[in-house]
């Protein structure tokens, strides 16, 4: 399986947001803050991270994001630099 580039991994993120807070992808950058930029709830958030694991999670390789460390997802680009770092993508 070929590593998707960070940008790929964006777009997903940012895709699955868009559907889940009912948003133009558009408003959506790596720089935007889930709750003070999108005014994303812990609900939406939940709902965020289940389509993350679902959408990487690949055959026998199920992908995982603890609770400990979502504390830590504060921006768009923190959830991508998770993701990428845990696929090992660049």
């Amino acid at each position: 399986m070929s590593a998707l580039s960070r940008d790929e991994i964006f777009k997903s993120i940012r895709d699955h947001l868009a559907d889940i807070l009912e948003i133009d992808p558009a408003k959506i950058s790596e720089n935007s803050s889930f709750v003070d930029d999108l005014d994303a709830d812990s609900l939406a958030l939940i709902e965020l991270v289940e389509a993350i694991e679902e959408e990487f999670s690949k055959g026998d390789h199920v992908f995982r994001i603890e609770d400990e460390e979502l504390e830590e997802l504060k921006t768009v680009r923190d959830s991508v630099d998770y993701v990428a770092e845990k696929l090992g993508s660049n």
